[in-house]
This record gives C-alpha cells, structure tokens and sequence, in this order.
C-alpha cells in the first residue's frame, strides 16, 4: 500500500486511474467520410464499402497520400450506428 494511502480506505478509483473509451458512430458509413486514426492522429478517407460473407468492410486510403497501400478495416454495428475500430470520425479536420 501506498505511504500517502496507509490507513484510508477509498471507495472509489482516483479519477488519473481510469480511461474511459469513447465510441462515437455514425448513422452510415460512406465512401468520402474522414477518419482519424487513433493511435497516430492520421486521416483516412474511406474510399470503397462493401459486404464479405457476414461482415461489412471499409477501404480507407491516407489523406492526402494517394500511392500509398489501402487499408481494410471491418465496419462494428454498435447502438446509434456503425464505426470504425481504431478509428474516430474527423468531423472537426
């Protein structure tokens, strides 16, 4: 137990020690949209949609970037509408 901890009890975590992860959907996804990548910050243009067997899949290309390789990423059906894992819409970019 922590020196600054010893003899009170907490009843609740301190609020450093929990992340919350948003999702943030979209009614549908469609070819045009703008992606933001997570991780990197980077913009992705979604640029085809399509079915594979029992799933819906997005091809996404770098902003900006048109020689670079395509990226296919599953589209997840939550409450609201689709999303993209990994990814956030970039509305604001």
């Amino acid at each position: 137990m922590e020196p600054y901890l010893r003899g009170k009890r907490r009843l609740t975590l301190l609020p450093c020690t929990s992340k919350v992860k948003m999702v943030m959907p979209v009614a549908k996804i469609q070819i045009g949209q703008l992606w933001k990548n997570e991780k990197t910050g980077e913009v992705f243009l979604v640029t085809r949609v399509y079915a594979e067997a029992l799933a819906t899949m997005a091809v996404l290309r770098k902003s900006g970037a048109e020689n670079e390789a395509l990226i296919r990423v599953k589209v997840d059906r939550v409450p609201g509408g689709q999303t993209l894992a990994g990814y956030l819409p970039a509305q604001d970019d």
